[in-house]
């Protein structure tokens, strides 16, 4: 048996779809190392910021907000509150959920990410220009709105 070739054929370089899912791939792993190299993940990340911009909610509305499945949540928010990142309180008006806040501490580790986080949006798209990149972003975020209203109405 011959041994399968390492190129990609042709045909696939020149698909959209194709494309997408290798940049995305290698921003995945950009992502992930970026947060890693201070001690975080992606929903760290995501849970803080939803915090910081929305303020405390429950588990559950944190859930929704940030786009975490609540079966993620609740260790996400373990995590984060052994690091004195994040802290859980009674809720007033319902004694049985708690309520998530962002600590001091929390509000200086989602700085630390939001750095990573831009150095790795530089270092994913380095060939392109800032026009480039702004065109790309817009692009980008006409596709998902689009699927994202079809995917809303079906």
């Amino acid at each position: 048996m011959e041994n399968p070739s390492e190129e990609t054929p042709a045909g696939w370089e020149s698909l959209p779809s194709w494309l997408l899912t290798q940049t995305a791939n290698h921003a995945h792993r950009l992502v992930a190392d970026g947060f890693s190299s201070v001690q975080a993940r992606g929903y760290h990340y995501r849970l803080l910021a939803t915090l910081e911009e929305l303020g405390p909610a429950s588990q559950a509305a944190l859930g929704r907000r940030s786009g975490i499945h609540l079966s993620d949540m609740v260790a996400t928010i373990n995590e984060l509150a052994d690091r004195a990142l994040v802290e859980r309180a009674p809720d007033p008006s319902d004694r049985r959920r708690n309520i998530v806040s962002l600590t001091a501490a929390g509000k200086r580790q989602l700085r630390r990410l939001e750095k990573r986080l831009a150095e790795t949006q530089d270092e994913l798209l380095a060939p392109l220009s800032p026009e480039e990149r702004r065109r790309l972003t817009g692009l980008l975020s006409r596709l998902l709105d689009h699927h994202n209203r079809r995917t809303a109405s079906s």
